[in-house]
């Protein structure tokens, strides 16, 4: 198949083109997709082959190296997520810590507030998306949590311009951040001129908050921008305002629409499976959160917000049987892992009775990655969904709109319901 068409195939139904490849060639097999890595590919579907790779070395096996030239032109070159080797673990060190323990725990009224504010919201016997309410939901943890702004004034103006930048997914933005060639206007088609002009717009915003946050008292805030500016180096140094602008891009697009994505599809799989909601519902009144937990877990199998784990390979190695040259995007076939049915019998079906009692596997369970590289909010983000389906599922009575489950649709990076997971709010 030409390489522009399985370019296509991949960007419309990721999970659909890979699952038919693997069924067809196996554990192991090769793409070839234009714009995205070295254009070269090999997928993995087999655990003990995906854990060697995040095992591997992390200069002969590269990350940031993928997502630099699609993100760069939205998070910034310093962003954790295009930085690489040494940068990027200097960076990792001192982001991870807000994400853990108890500074973590913190948050949890923040999520709770911004979840019963937009619950008020939602209109009653009538059908409505839910992916909105969760992003705006995202969005308010993000702004309180990391940037540190509360509801007012400058909340409003800096969460439209995130807003505005981010939602510029349309077909020729995504193109351009895949194609540097096409990050031109077209007669008065000014596409890329108004994603610069957004971009700009977000910019001069944050660099604001930044300046204003260092004139504050830090020792009194438990925001993540105020610990990251108090936070030091190995060798002392602290990071310098582009370092930080850029982090605080990279945990916008890191916690917002992944996390506003995951829960759709939460509230998408539980709404379809009434005997499972009811379960749910029962064990919330009883205040165990044995299920919800195991619900989070296994709709994050199930319904993965991303298909894939990539690394660049920059020198051969032996995976399996297989000898990997150099110069080969390797991608970890999260999509097709949750799906072997020797890992997880009846793996079409949405049972989160196998992770009751059950911690998921390094490896077979692996929504955030894995090794250096996995995501920074592997504990934030189903904290968060546990705490918005608690505030839901025990305040609001929802049924489906449709019958059946949403088909995912790629926004640019992320697998969401394609009609954004439609329900009916009863009295």
């Amino acid at each position: 198949m030409p390489a522009a068409l399985q370019a296509a195939e991949f960007l419309a139904r990721p999970g659909v083109f890979l699952e038919r490849n693997w069924h067809q060639y196996g554990d192991v097999f090769s793409l070839r997709i234009k714009g995205f890595g070295t254009g070269r590919h090999v997928v993995l579907a087999d655990p003990a082959m995906i854990e060697q790779v995040f095992k591997g070395s992390p200069t002969d096996l590269r990350l940031g190296e993928v997502a630099d030239k699609f993100l760069t032109p939205i998070t910034g070159p310093s962003s954790l997520l295009v930085l690489d080797g040494d940068e990027h673990l200097a960076h990792r060190r001192l982001i991870l810590p807000p994400f853990h323990g108890e500074r973590m725990l913190a948050y949890a009224g923040i999520m709770a507030e911004a979840t019963d504010r937009s619950i008020e919201r939602w209109p009653l016997d009538e059908p409505f998306a839910l992916r909105p309410r969760m992003a705006d939901i995202t969005m308010e943890v993000v702004m309180r949590t990391v940037f540190g702004v509360e509801q007012g004034h400058r909340y409003q103006e800096l969460s439209a311009a995130l807003l505005t930048l981010l939602g510029n997914t349309n077909v020729a933005n995504v193109l351009s951040l895949a194609f540097p060639r096409l990050r031109r206007d077209f007669g008065p088609i000014r596409t890329w001129s108004n994603f610069q002009r957004d971009k700009a717009r977000v910019d001069t915003l944050l660099n604001a908050e930044i300046a204003r946050r260092r004139q504050s008292d830090l020792d009194d805030r438990e925001d993540i921008l105020s610990m990251l500016l108090l936070a030091n180096r190995r060798d002392g140094a602290k990071l310098s305002d582009d370092e930080l602008h850029d982090e605080l891009i990279t945990m916008l697009l890191a916690g917002h629409e992944t996390t506003a994505s995951a829960l759709a599809w939460t509230f998408d799989l539980l709404l379809h499976h009434p005997e499972v909601l009811a379960t749910l519902q029962d064990s919330l009144r009883r205040g165990d959160d044995s299920y919800l937990e195991a619900t989070v877990q296994e709709a994050l199998r199930l319904r993965p917000v991303v298909a894939t784990s990539q690394r660049i390979l920059h020198a051969p190695m032996a995976v399996g049987d297989h000898e990997l040259p150099s110069g080969i995007t390797i991608l970890a076939g999260i999509w097709l892992v949750h799906r072997r049915p020797d890992i997880y019998p009846d793996p079409l079906a949405f049972r989160p009775e196998r992770f009751l009692n059950k911690r998921p596997g390094t490896y077979t369970w692996i929504p955030f990655g894995g090794g250096v590289r996995r995501c920074i909010g592997a504990n934030f983000a189903p904290m968060e969904m546990k705490v918005v389906l608690r505030q839901v599922l025990t305040q609001v009575n929802l049924t489906a709109a449709s019958p059946k489950l949403e088909r995912p649709v790629n926004r640019v990076v992320l697998l969401a319901p394609r009609h954004g997971t439609m329900a009916i709010r009863r009295r």
